[in-house]
């Protein structure tokens, strides 16, 4: 496996993501990811190694790239800063370089987000049909819109192709288990394919190790075989 940097444009811009590709015999299915509120740190680069390491090009995008030292220097969070309508435009971005590529097959694209990431992921699915696969972890805030947008990613999921597994923990309040059941009834009553699964005593970023205080081993080692599982299902053998 080998990680590194690379920039790739978007719009009159340019974007750096973080990409982590396995050894072999290519093409290889892709998993593009969007990063909870911290970016682009330890937690998000270790997801991109371990779906190397499970066979998968990851790509992992720098969502903060328009936000400057100046818009935070008042101690305003990063995430504040972020429009649904710019995003969908780097996640299309993304997804444009990864199908130019020759090591990767681009019929065979899933997302992954976690927190901010997870809505993200969701919002994704439901815009850009080169998907196959998406797996929220936790993704909160789905009933709100970001920025220029006018509509929710909840109000999105009519839109969604691709089967979805989403994680939850049970302690979490945003996406809350009443949430859960809502999401689990709309996404049933429109035919969309989704598997859910609950971590006992588990609380929001159960996977993050950077956040001592919330990760939860246990509720982390049982989704993430689950995670691969079922990428494997719709990305390899699908």
């Amino acid at each position: 496996m080998k990680s590194f940097w690379e920039e790739i444009p978007v719009g009159g811009t340019s974007m750096n993501v973080y990409s982590s590709v396995p050894e072999g015999e290519k093409p290889l299915p892709a998993v593009i990811i969007a990063h909870p509120a911290s970016g682009v740190a330890e937690f998000t680069q270790s997801i991109a190694d371990r779906l190397a390491n499970a066979g998968y090009i990851a790509i992992a995008m720098d969502l903060f790239h328009r936000v400057t030292d100046d818009m935070i220097s008042d101690g305003t969070a990063k995430n504040a800063f972020l429009d649904d309508v710019e995003i969908l435009s780097d996640v299309d971005s993304a997804v444009a370089w990864a199908a130019s590529l020759d090591s990767i097959n681009s019929d065979r694209i899933g997302i992954i987000g976690f927190c901010m990431g997870g809505r993200i992921a969701w919002l994704s699915a439901a815009s850009n049909k080169a998907f196959k696969a998406v797996v929220p972890y936790y993704g909160g805030n789905l009933w709100t819109t970001r920025g220029s947008a006018t509509n929710s990613p909840y109000d999105l999921a009519p839109n969604i192709e691709c089967p979805m597994l989403f994680h939850f923990g049970e302690l979490d309040q945003n996406p809350s288990q009443d949430d859960m059941r809502k999401i689990d009834k709309h996404l049933t009553e429109l035919g969309k394919p989704h598997q859910f699964y609950t971590y006992p005593d588990a609380d929001h970023a159960f996977m993050d190790f950077a956040q001592p205080h919330r990760y939860n081993k246990q509720a982390a080692d049982a989704s993430w075989p689950r995670t691969v599982e079922f990428f494997d299902a719709h990305l390899k053998h699908g």
